[in-house]
């Protein structure tokens, strides 16, 4: 659909809210325009260019790593046939998943992402509803998601320790790792509660974190290959065994193994929607977000895929290491390169597994307070606010450490349902991703409003395997490990999943119902982005009551 501006339709005078012409279109302005047609204004600064905001996606995906921390799932649920082959399906899927989001964010680049997408796509108080749960979903996950993550550094931390102490029995001990799981909790809020006082400073981190990221995603693959070739009591494994050696530890049939072994692929390839959560503070979201989504998907598959393809290469016996308590990566690591050599490495790893964290957590607290600008959390208007002092949401920041502080009390009384928590992230994503989507099709692709990124007469086609993909692995994830589990070993995400459910449900109630996007800015927007949409010239808007009533009450007085 074009418009009488040109090429790009959104670019044109009618995406500002202002009647006043246009004198010079910067990309400034179209930005802030957009954003005002979203029901929003310019609150934070537009600091991240494209490199900035890929190094993030790219470290936030962390494919190859999230591989090197749940390493031991594929190994029982599959071994190398799953964990490479499985990964190669994976993999196509997401791309598709990435590409239709990416059509999505073109047409409406806000903080919200998903949850607004359905709402803007289904018009009437069930779309509003259904957006709000997705709203609910997203934000869980993202806080379930920087949970998972500190967990496991705390975990890596702990397995440093017992690397030169293996008597120590500290690791075990839930207070122990409640500390380290708090500590790490505190520094990461703190950081992203000061880091956006000077506008260079996150991009630069972000720059820093990728250049690392990839750097260590090098060493450890010439590492582990070179120390196999060299050393005499080392060897390589059998391609035919790499390539498709089968293993099933389950109890499950292996046609159910085939699917279950797709968890680990699909966990490291989850939460690319990280780049849709600044959409406010990046420069063209419209044009760069769609390609950085895409970009970060395809590289984490390729770099996963060639770090899982070095480790089944280099480990030495299959058996222990799926059977061992330890985290899989840290004995492959020291069994190759030695203690020391080993111990560099993981302390590198660990590092840089803090700088990825930290970024989560940012993402984390972006979509929290956007959810919160939009009505949707409770205390919406103390969470909403951005400190001028700060320029970053500060509050949502800390409410949003204190919700990932308490995960970590599980710590001290049931770890079963620790990792029900940090397991269901994967899921409350996948399902993010799925509902606008799935909404799209429902109401018909020319609900989308112009944009420069379009799938064309593909389109359906790829939405369909989307959607079909994120089915399928949802119900997979909801699995227990075994068909007989015992009560240790049952998965408890579909219940942590189901109170989700119930607290979004309260909430829709008690709050959502009445505050969530309904804002006379929001309705204001939603009628101009409906006259876009018809391809017609914008027309007076129409007013609220309330914004009626409040012009009625200006003019009397004056």
């Amino acid at each position: 659909m074009e418009s009488k501006s040109g090429d790009d339709p959104y670019k044109s005078r009618d995406a500002f809210p202002s009647a006043e012409p246009v004198k010079s279109v910067t990309q400034s302005n179209i930005d802030a325009g957009d954003l005002t047609t979203f029901g929003h204004e310019q609150e934070l600064s537009r600091k991240f260019n494209a490199i900035a905001m890929f190094a993030l996606a790219f470290t936030v995906l962390g494919t190859w790593s999230t591989f090197a921390q749940g390493l031991s799932s594929g190994l029982t649920n599959g071994g190398p046939v799953s964990i490479l082959w499985g990964l190669m399906l994976v993999g196509v899927c997401n791309i598709c998943v990435a590409l239709s989001m990416g059509e999505l964010v073109s047409s409406f680049p806000t903080t919200l992402g998903q949850a607004y997408w359905v709402f803007i796509l289904w018009q009437g108080k069930a779309g509003r509803a259904c957006s709000y749960f997705c709203a609910w979903v997203n934000t869980f996950g993202w806080w379930c998601l920087s949970a998972s993550q500190i967990a496991f550094m705390t975990d890596f931390l702990l397995a440093m320790k017992t690397m030169f102490d293996p008597e120590w029995d500290g690791a075990s001990k839930g207070w122990v790792k409640f500390l380290i799981y708090v500590g790490i909790t505190f520094t990461f809020t703190l950081l992203n509660a000061v880091a956006c006082r000077k506008d260079k400073i996150l991009p630069l981190f972000n720059d820093f974190v990728g250049l690392t990221f990839t750097t260590l995603f090098v060493v450890c693959i010439l590492a582990l290959l070179i120390a196999t070739g060299v050393k005499p009591n080392l060897s390589f494994q059998d391609a035919s065994a790499v390539f498709g050696k089968w293993i099933n530890q389950t109890g499950w049939p292996d046609g159910v193994v085939w699917f279950t072994g797709l968890v680990q692929a699909a966990y490291g390839l989850t939460a690319f929607d990280s780049i849709i959560h600044f959409c406010d503070e990046m420069k063209d979201p419209r044009r760069t977000a769609p390609k950085i989504i895409w970009l970060s998907v395809a590289s984490g598959w390729v770099s996963g895929w060639i770090f899982m393809l070095v480790c089944l290469f280099c480990i030495q016996d299959w058996t222990a290491l799926a059977e061992s308590e330890d985290i899989p990566f840290v004995p492959i690591v020291t069994g190759t390169l030695g203690l020391t050599g080993g111990a560099v490495l993981i302390a590198i790893f660990i590092f840089n597994g803090l700088c990825q964290g930290a970024s989560i957590v940012t993402t984390g607290s972006r979509l929290t307070w956007g959810f919160a600008r939009d009505g949707g959390l409770p205390f919406s208007n103390y969470l909403m606010r951005v400190n001028p002092y700060w320029k970053a949401p500060v509050r949502a920041i800390w409410a949003q450490g204190v919700i990932i502080g308490l995960v970590g009390v599980l710590y001290l009384f049931s770890d079963a349902t620790l990792q029900a928590i940090l397991s269901v992230s994967t899921i409350a994503l996948t399902i993010s991703y799925a509902m606008p989507i799935v909404t799209l099709l429902a109401v018909g692709r020319h609900r989308l409003a112009p944009a420069p990124f379009r799938l064309g007469r593909a389109g359906p086609t790829i939405n369909v395997i989307s959607i079909v993909y994120c089915v399928i692995t949802t119900v997979m994830f909801f699995f227990p490990g075994s068909p007989n589990p015992s009560v240790a070993d049952m998965n408890y995400a579909i219940a942590v999943f189901g109170v989700m459910v119930i607290i979004s449900t309260v909430f829709w109630f008690v709050r959502g119902s009445k505050r969530y996007l309904v804002s006379d800015a929001v309705m204001i927007g939603v009628q101009k982005l409906e006259q876009q949409l018809k391809g017609n010239e914008p027309e007076p808007v129409l007013e609220t009551p309330k914004s009626a009533k409040n012009r009625k009450s200006r003019d009397s007085t004056q």
